[in-house]
Formats: structure tokens, sequence, C-alpha cells
């Protein structure tokens, strides 16, 4: 599985290079994203299901988030 690895950047980096990162996904490609940076671990979750993306959050023991991303996925009620 690919990984995006986030956490040397802070806000507003993380979410500049994941829409560089979105303009080539495929719906139904699948990506976990690596967050260090407060503000982003808050702001990409909620930018990715407004855009109607499938987010599956995983808080990480030293402070960081990762989350799984599908592309094009609605969340599941």
């Amino acid at each position: 599985m690919e990984v995006l690895d986030l956490t040397p950047w802070r806000c507003p980096e993380p979410l500049l290079r994941l829409k560089l990162w979105l303009r080539d996904a495929k719906a139904g490609q699948i990506v976990t994203i690596r967050l260090a940076d407060a503000g982003s671990r808050q702001d990409i979750p909620v930018y990715l299901q407004r855009l109607g993306h499938r987010v599956i959050l995983t808080p990480e023991p030293d402070n960081t988030l990762s989350l799984q991303l599908v592309v094009g996925a609605t969340q599941s009620s």
C-alpha cells in the first residue's frame, strides 16, 4: 500500500502536498497518510471527507495521526 508521509512538514505544507497527490489519484485508490502537525491532524481529515473521500483515522502513540484514504469512496453511515 502506498504511504504519503507528511510528518516532516508543518501547516500549510502537508495540505499543499496532499492536494498535489490528489491531482493524480484515481477513484478507489488507497493511501495511508501520516501527519504530525496539530493543525494538519485536525484539518486534513475534515477536508478529505468534505471532498467525498472515505477516511479511517488511527491515532498513533508518538502523537502522530495515520489515516487511510480511499479516493472517491464516500463515508458509510
